[in-house]
């Protein structure tokens, strides 16, 4: 057998990381292995311009198929692998055929968390996570007139501004007694939680929700505090479970995602693992972590394909999100979750205001609403481990640049 290299996944992650491999002068035999029938796509626009109808499903894609061609990149879509023989160096496809490997890269993403309450699996109960989901959730958001969001996290709040501005009544039921709990810092969960407010949205936070149950007058969210939503649509988004099945199978080490290194290597020096999927250190964060980012998927997948390739491209670097609403831009860099103490720059009145965090005296995120060049230097600040005290953070006169 000649050398070749195996993708599965069908994510930004895979897409970079075949465009790496020959980028970094792989030129024998590459195979990307899909479960969607499309070629890799951008996820995040899903949940807001191509749910919105602004964006055409053909700008989704990030290459054409033409690339693929050109680059000599076989695709296999519509095909799940379902089981890694690490011993015989293969992988099984749905329909019964097997692909050896030299190289095997995992880049197999995450699916949405499941709503575990009666009802959940009647029509008219949506998750978002994939081309065709959106699809189901235009076709049905044309017809109806109220909209439950069940989960106020990055993708419900998302869905729910979508939603409100095609004038649809919107509630959101989220079960923590915030918006955003895992992503934000209470500032910015209030900040949300009166935009949405202001725009017409229902916000119900620190709600249980017990059962879906099917009316004739539609769908109708029982909730543990008594109260029932009617619904035309509910769409769920409670989170995402890390696609870790096929490598737990094979052995190799998991927990909340594949374990991988600052090379995205696995336990076994021939897979490598990269994206939604993955669990990985962080030497500037001084943790290990899994994100759900698209620059983490990109720049993981960048070190999964230089190792491949037998060279060394440590993946070390600052986390960074974002999320539009409405007309609020939120770009976020760092995580801010143990934060002692933060400080506004801007005001949240002007709609155009960063949060910076501190621990100890010391930066470690910054949340930025519609202020893109707070972001950027925020960005850079915290690759270079340069805080700015509290007061020339605060002090919109103060040139952040200066500190570089």
């Amino acid at each position: 057998m000649g050398e070749r290299i195996v993708v599965v996944g069908g994510g930004q992650a895979a897409c970079q990381l075949v465009d790496s491999l020959r980028r970094e002068g792989f030129e024998r035999d590459i195979v990307l292995v899909s479960e969607e029938p499309h070629l890799p796509y951008q996820r995040p626009p899903l949940s807001k311009q191509f749910l919105a109808g602004e964006l055409d499903e053909s700008r989704l894609f990030m290459r054409k198929a033409d690339y693929y061609e050109k680059q000599r990149i076989e695709t296999r879509l519509g095909l799940r692998a379902v089981r890694l023989d690490r011993d015989r160096q293969s992988v099984e496809l749905a329909d019964g055929s097997q692909i050896s490997f030299t190289g095997l890269a995992l880049t197999t993403g995450a699916r949405a968390r499941p709503l575990a309450v009666p009802g959940a699996g009647l029509d008219g109960v949506f998750y978002l996570r994939n081309i065709a989901d959106v699809r189901a959730i235009r076709e049905r958001m044309g017809r109806a007139r109220r909209v439950v969001i069940i989960g106020g996290g990055f993708i419900g709040l998302e869905v729910a501004a979508v939603a409100r501005k095609l004038g649809k009544e919107v509630c959101v039921l989220e079960f923590q007694n915030r918006l955003m709990p895992r992503a934000t810092a209470p500032f910015l969960s209030d900040y949300y939680y009166s935009l949405h407010t202001r725009h017409g949205v229902d916000i119900r936070t620190g709600t249980a929700v017990d059962a879906i149950e099917k009316l004739d007058a539609g769908l109708c969210v029982r909730c543990a505090d008594g109260a029932n939503h009617l619904a035309d649509l509910i769409v769920v988004g409670v989170g995402v479970i890390p696609n870790i099945e096929l490598a737990r199978d094979a052995g190799l080490a998991c927990d909340d995602g594949i374990r991988v290194d600052e090379f995205a290597r696995t336990d076994d020096p021939r897979i490598v693992a990269a994206g939604d999927c993955t669990s990985h250190p962080n030497v500037l964060l001084a943790r290990r972590l899994r994100l759900e980012s698209v620059h983490n998927a990109m720049e993981q997948a960048k070190s999964a394909a230089a190792t491949l390739c037998g060279k060394r491209l440590a993946y070390a670097q600052i986390p960074w999100f974002w999320s539009d609403q409405f007309d609020a831009k939120l770009q976020m860099v760092g995580l801010s979750q143990e934060h002692d103490q933060y400080v506004l720059r801007g005001s949240a009145e002007s709609g155009k205001f960063s949060i910076f965090y501190y621990r100890g005296g010391e930066l470690i995120a910054v949340d930025s609403i519609n202020s893109p060049k707070d972001h950027l230097q925020a960005r850079k600040l915290l690759t270079a481990r340069i805080s700015p005290s509290p007061e020339q953070a605060a002090d919109v006169e103060f040139d952040l640049k200066s500190l570089l």
